[in-house]
């Protein structure tokens, strides 16, 4: 069986498939690790269970995931050894990983060497592989980055215009985020239509407390919205979206503002919540606009304007568009939202069924109009199972690679 796991900050999520990866075995989250009373959701089949649990760091969290998968009553295994590989999230890749990799020593020295460029997320992802490597240490471990989907960006897209030696010697670059979803949603989208995916010019709105659109063309990233850091591009929940960078040096300069209370503003106080003054959550923001809510009115206007651009601009980038593709949270679940961003966009080819779009949430839909040249869905994401199967083509191809050498070390003529 294949393991999954994803690190957060105090939280270990987790799934584990089944060798073809056909059946999700059991599912669930650690909660509050290193926090007052930590909690355990586990779900295996039609039994679950919900519980306080003894988590004061990642490795107590690891071997409580382990306990609730061999539990006799709500478990999915009856021995360690029945997992085989185990598939980690990693949210900073660099450019030194273009790929998901199977982990060894070096991967994990370069994935540290990578923490500056993700300081709140790397240091907790490698810490989840550490602990999976210590407790399961006979089976292979692969490592799939965020960053890595993006890394087919060309020079002109990811390149700021900054001295280049910034580039050259620091690495300040564009790197993209949401890159496992954004592979796992274009390929799906591909399926969908029944074409192949280098065939197509699709933009991907993945619209969910972060946001990232991302123009995929041929199966490859071209361009996306996140930059360097995480609250660039689209006004997301808490993190600010594009601004004018001078307005760093006017909060710090004339308002008198630390660099610290800026850092702040831009990830913790800004997007949905900083402008409507309500909340971060998209349904509570759309419920006071609907009552008449200046603010939150003004908040979904400039979530949704942003995102008309991204559309617009990366149809202009890519020569056309076949596909503009929702997902995440907001994308799969909020008619609302997406009737919004299509509004207006008929000239180029985008037109929704309204009734289709109203009746959809979360499932794989094509909710275009019969009169649309584009074709507009709702693909569902699911990192986990991209981690899934990366995992398993990868520790399959070191399998057989093993494998190669055994036979060849077997048919070889003993020396003279």
């Amino acid at each position: 069986m294949i393991l999954t796991i994803n690190c957060g900050s105090s939280s270990l999520k987790y799934q584990l498939y089944s060798d073809d990866l056909g059946t999700v075995a059991a599912k669930g989250i650690v909660s509050r690790i290193g926090e007052p009373r930590p909690t355990l959701d586990h779900t295996a089949g039609a039994r679950s269970v919900h519980c306080e649990v003894a988590a004061a760091d990642h490795g107590a969290a690891l071997e409580v995931l382990i306990d609730a998968l061999m539990d006799a009553e709500v478990g999915a295994i009856d021995d360690i050894h029945a997992i085989r590989a185990v598939g980690h999230r990693a949210v900073h890749g660099g450019d030194t990983f273009v790929d998901s990799v199977a982990v060894t020593d070096a991967v994990l020295e370069q994935l540290d060497a990578c923490t500056p460029l993700a300081p709140l997320h790397n240091p907790i992802n490698l810490i989840g592989i550490r602990e999976a490597r210590r407790r399961l240490p006979d089976v292979p471990h692969v490592v799939v980055f965020d960053t890595a989907f993006h890394q087919t960006m060309p020079a002109h897209a990811h390149v700021y215009a900054l001295p280049y030696e910034l580039y050259d010697e620091h690495k300040i670059r564009r790197y993209g985020f949401h890159g496992t979803s954004c592979r796992y949603v274009s390929q799906r989208a591909a399926d969908l239509l029944d074409r192949p995916a280098d065939d197509l010019r699709m933009v991907i709105c993945h619209l969910g407390n972060g946001v990232t659109i991302d123009a995929v063309a041929g199966g490859r990233s071209v361009d996306t919205s996140i930059g360097f850091a995480t609250f660039s591009g689209v006004p997301m929940g808490t993190r600010s979206g594009d601004f004018d960078p001078g307005l760093i040096f006017y909060l710090h300069n004339t308002l008198g503002l630390s660099l610290t209370e800026i850092e702040r503003m831009c990830y913790r106080t800004g997007g949905l919540l900083g402008v409507s003054g309500v909340s971060n959550d998209m349904r509570e923001v759309v419920e006071q606009a609907v009552t008449g809510n200046a603010r939150c009115v003004l908040a979904l206007d400039m979530f949704t304007y942003a995102i008309k651009k991204y559309i617009g601009s990366y149809a202009a980038a890519m020569g056309g568009l076949d596909a503009l593709v929702f997902t995440a949270g907001i994308g799969e679940n909020s008619a609302h939202i997406r009737a919004r961003v299509c509004a207006g966009l008929r000239f180029l080819g985008i037109a929704l069924n309204e009734a289709t779009n109203d009746a959809t949430r979360g499932v794989a839909v094509d909710i275009s109009a019969p009169s649309a040249s584009v074709a507009t869905l709702v693909v569902p994401t699911d990192e986990e199972r991209m981690i899934a199967e990366d995992t398993r083509r990868i520790a399959m191809a070191g399998d057989a690679a093993l494998a190669t050498g055994r036979r060849a070390a077997s048919e070889m003529e003993p020396a003279e």
